[in-house]
């Protein structure tokens, strides 16, 4: 089989972005269940039959939608935490905020798409892939901040990363940046008030 040539997979990217793009926009003004596969092809100026070639749907376009999303989550709170540490912060709480700053400050930016994935309004198994997305974000803020595998610690983890999730929720519906700045802001003091690994130490 022939290589693609960089032209055509240029043309593939960029036809791919404009589909999400496209669906960014109708999802949000109109939710999952009554968005339209039509108005999403003549935004992104495209057929119905190059939607699923891409996408195999609109299911498929959502979850696409989601996993770019979260992926731009996880590449900014990383790429936080990796600065910090650079930076020389070695403190896990600290780390903890620097990723967890570069969330919110994710959420305020793509507030469509938080306000899309909290609604409740997807395809069938997405509230499963949502849980699922959760438990491992838990899981990965354990091993940044060091914790045990006890219940305890696990319960002290998935609490502060309910404080972070809540927050993004907050920040996502906030009126102005401003509003979204200070609820990020108490959510970080939040967290320091917390004190969490002495509250593992010491309990």
């Amino acid at each position: 089989m022939a290589r693609k040539s960089s032209w055509e997979w240029s043309r593939t990217a960029q036809t791919r972005k404009s589909m999400l793009q496209a669906a960014r926009e109708v999802f949000s003004e109109h939710g999952f269940a009554d968005a339209n596969v039509s108005d999403m092809v003549a935004r992104a100026g495209s057929s119905v039959g190059s939607l699923y070639h891409h996408f195999g749907g609109k299911t498929e376009l959502f979850l696409a939608l989601y996993e770019d999303h979260q992926a731009a989550h996880e590449q900014a709170s990383a790429s936080s935490v990796a600065k910090a540490k650079k930076a020389g912060v070695d403190d896990p709480v600290e780390l903890l905020i620097a990723g967890a700053r570069a969330y919110l400050d994710g959420a305020w930016e793509r507030r469509d798409l938080v306000r899309l994935f909290i609604d409740g309004d997807g395809p069938p198994g997405f509230e499963l892939i949502r849980r699922t997305r959760s438990r491992e974000w838990v899981r990965q803020n354990a091993v940044l901040l060091g914790a045990g595998g006890d219940p305890l610690d696990r319960f002290t983890v998935a609490v502060l990363t309910g404080i972070i999730g809540e927050a993004a929720r907050e920040v996502a519906t906030s009126d102005s940046e401003e509003e979204a700045r200070e609820i990020i802001e108490a959510a970080m003091g939040l967290i320091r008030r917390l004190d969490p690994l002495k509250t593992l130490d010491e309990v």
